[in-house]
């Protein structure tokens, strides 16, 4: 009897790694929801006639997120619809790697200036992007904020369309380290792209935020939030505010000169609620107020709860 894990493994390495772009990317994400690792992506990435390299498999791994209709059955489906069965991977012994390991290139510590040049030839949030942020209930921030619009992105997965693109700086030394990117309809969903939100390859975002506020508006206190849209809805009630990617950010964001109260937007679920409670702990051990806000249903965040209220 195969274990979890293992049935995962078999369905994917039965299918066909030299599918297009598309298509390998929701093969990897449904991989990543059935709790594969970047190991066993690569090496069946590398067993595509099409592999571009460790370094694009790798980048492109740690960019997928959870999304809706993507997770494990996907894979299993996929694997089923070509002929796979449990009782044949039974009968299969393991994949074997394919090829030799390579070192994990460091990520770059500042934004490659080809990319600073792209989002300084962006204009403000318009059209389609003020009406996206719009039917998601977020404030629109200020034109002189880190947030910016491409009407015509290029998707990695070749899809073309309106693009939020927002500037990762440094919290400390505020210089610019990424790019995130999220491609946009006008009624308030996500372009049908997999995955629609991206950061750039071989950039750090550890110790990154989205200053949708520029720093000469942190006069005395400060909203922050994951994502950007969750960052926005606070803003609705409490600006400044920044979004910090991650929870990993959330949890590490350092106490600011000059900020005496933080709103603090709390992911409703396992690793929103340690990330809150570490960053006001950390406020709070520094005498300043830090206070969290998140939405009274399990699994949302404060975007959720706005648009299912609206």
């Amino acid at each position: 009897m195969l274990s979890d894990i293992d049935r995962a493994r078999a369905a994917l390495f039965h299918l066909d790694a030299g599918c297009d772009r598309a298509e390998w990317i929701r093969i990897g994400m449904a991989a990543k929801a059935a709790d594969l690792d970047v190991v066993d992506w690569i090496d069946w990435c590398a067993s595509g006639a099409n592999y571009g390299g460790e370094r694009d498999a790798r980048a492109v791994w740690r960019s997928f997120k959870p999304a809706g209709g993507i997770g494990a059955a996907t894979l299993f489906r996929a694997a089923i619809d070509t002929g796979w069965s449990e009782t044949s991977a039974a009968r299969r012994p393991s994949p074997a790697p394919v090829r030799q390991r390579e070192p994990e290139p460091e990520a770059r510590t500042t934004l490659d200036p080809r990319w600073l040049a792209y989002w300084n030839s962006l204009g403000e949030v318009r059209d389609v992007g003020r009406a996206y942020l719009q039917a998601r209930q977020c404030a629109i921030p200020p034109t002189d904020g880190d947030l910016r619009f491409d009407p015509a992105a290029r998707h990695p997965a070749g899809y073309v369309g309106p693009c939020l693109v927002a500037l990762v700086t440094d919290v400390a030394s505020r210089k610019p380290i990424s790019l995130h990117r999220t491609w946009i309809n006008a009624d308030g969903t996500k372009a049908d792209v997999a995955p629609p939100r991206l950061l750039l390859g071989g950039h750090r975002k550890a110790g990154g935020a989205i200053r949708l506020w520029p720093d000469e508006a942190l006069t005395q206190g400060l909203a922050i939030a994951e994502g950007i849209e969750t960052a926005l809805s606070l803003a609705r009630v409490f600006q400044p505010a920044w979004a910090l990617i991650d929870a990993g950010n959330l949890a590490k964001f350092p106490v600011l000169a000059g900020v005496e109260s933080l709103l603090i937007g709390e992911d409703h679920d396992e690793a929103g609620a340690r990330a809150a409670k570490a960053c006001a702990i950390a406020w709070s051990s520094e005498d300043r107020e830090a206070r969290v806000a998140k939405s009274p249903v399990a699994g949302d965040d404060a975007n959720d709860y706005l648009r299912r209220a609206a």
